[in-house]
């Protein structure tokens, strides 16, 4: 009987032992699913992180196509009257570098070739100067002079000397008496601001070289006022000599 005791009381010792056991793999199981939900949920947060991050981006690239319409609007504002003053300023420019080239090989006279130079240093500086505002408005700018100007500087490259120097000092002070009001106009009344900024500014250069292209002029007689009062003392010479035979 006491066999038999000690036996059933070992078998329920290990049946109390499996128990226990089961109960622990239930217990660890457990454990790993809550540690995956947990994962999952991380995972969950990331993703919608990503998600934010998206739409960052795409409220940024929307603002950029804004900003590049708002460039493009800017771009196509440009006045017609804007883009003739534009055109014109470009040739008589080109104009001004070509004859101030032409001076420096056909000119005798030293001020006249000074002159010469001075309008190919400034006319080129404001030619690139009006190239980069035409840029930024989408105007396009002449590539050459006009048919007129062409025909001018075609002219004065047949001249040398005292001749060319007379020719182009005259051409030079009607052409900058006309550069002058020109800009003087649309530094008023421009309606682009980059344009009228640009007449503004290059106004007073234009300005000096009218005063020295008028005494320049005055030295060769190659000016208006200098060819007027050349004709006045040759009459009044006439009449004396004139006044003197008679007696």
């Amino acid at each position: 009987m006491d066999k038999k005791k000690r036996t059933g009381m070992t078998a329920f010792a290990v049946a109390g032992l499996l128990t226990a056991m089961t109960a622990v793999a239930q217990t660890g199981s457990t454990g790993s699913t809550g540690t995956t939900g947990s994962s999952s949920g991380t995972s969950g947060t990331a993703t919608g992180t990503t998600g934010t991050g998206s739409g960052s981006m795409g409220s940024g690239s929307s603002m950029g196509t804004s900003g590049s319409m708002g460039k493009m609007g800017k771009m196509g504002k440009v006045s017609a009257a804007d883009k003739t003053f534009m055109t014109k300023a470009a040739q008589g420019g080109m104009e001004e570098v070509e004859l101030g080239k032409l001076a420096a090989s056909n000119a005798s006279n030293a001020d006249v070739k000074t002159f010469g130079q001075r309008m190919v240093d400034d006319h080129s500086k404001a030619n690139d100067q009006l190239k980069q505002v035409a840029q930024g408005k989408g105007v396009t700018l002449p590539t050459d002079v006009n048919k007129m100007q062409r025909k001018d500087i075609d002219k004065l490259s047949k001249l040398n000397g005292e001749a060319f120097d007379r020719a182009y000092m005259k051409m030079m002070v009607s052409d900058h008496k006309k550069d002058v009001a020109e800009f003087k106009k649309e530094s008023k009344s421009g309606k682009d601001a980059d344009v009228k900024s640009f007449a503004s500014t290059t106004l007073p250069t234009l300005q000096d070289h009218l005063k020295m292209a008028q005494d320049t002029a005055s030295k060769v007689g190659g000016g208006t006022k200098s060819a007027s009062m050349s004709k006045h003392h040759t009459t009044k010479t006439k009449k004396t000599t004139t006044s003197t035979n008679g007696r």
